[in-house]
């Protein structure tokens, strides 16, 4: 089976990019940091908004909508995914398989990611939701305002949900957070 993506010019999109072997390198603030500067590093290049972001310790997932007339996340994800590798000293790479090392590839990634075209405006909401309620489901947090690493933060100091947003089980459609 070959997988194929979806590329739409301007589209919405969620994602989730997750660690090789779901190593926690984001449990360090310093490792945070430096996500955040490639990200602003690749925003700068290339244009895109921001629409929800969570970082964990060995994963992430966002939605991302991109400018009129370009549909490449692809390469600002590749991008991301390269400056973030290469601010890790090698020392603190971990030993590659020769599969790996055939490709030039790091152990920091799992090799692809996650995409999903946002549908429409209830299909764009439940990613949100789900993007702000994973520490909770991941039970990392017993609220998701406890979440340092949410976009959630500027969702309320805008006004848009409440401080004890999520407090509640969330319940979202079936197959969202299954992609």
């Amino acid at each position: 089976m070959q997988y194929r993506r979806i590329y739409h010019p301007g589209a919405c999109y969620f994602f989730t990019l997750v660690t090789h072997r779901r190593y926690p390198w984001f449990a360090e603030p310093e490792a945070l940091e430096q996500l955040r500067k490639a990200i602003r590093q690749e925003k700068a290049r290339r244009a895109f908004a921001i629409n929800a972001f969570v970082v964990m310790p060995d994963h992430l997932h966002a939605v991302w909508t991109l400018p009129d007339g370009d549909s490449d996340y692809s390469i600002r994800w590749r991008n991301i995914k390269r400056a973030f590798t290469a601010s890790i000293a090698d020392s603190q790479r971990p030993v590659v398989s020769a599969s790996r090392q055939h490709k030039n590839e790091q152990g920091i990634w799992q090799r692809r990611f996650w995409e999903h075209k946002i549908r429409d405006e209830r299909d764009f909401i439940q990613h949100i939701d789900y993007i702000h309620y994973n520490p909770v489901k991941h039970g990392l947090v017993a609220r998701p305002v406890d979440w340092p690493f949410s976009s959630l933060h500027r969702y309320i100091r805008q006004g848009v949900l409440p401080a004890n947003w999520g407090e509640s089980p969330l319940i979202l459609d079936s197959g969202i957070g299954w992609e």
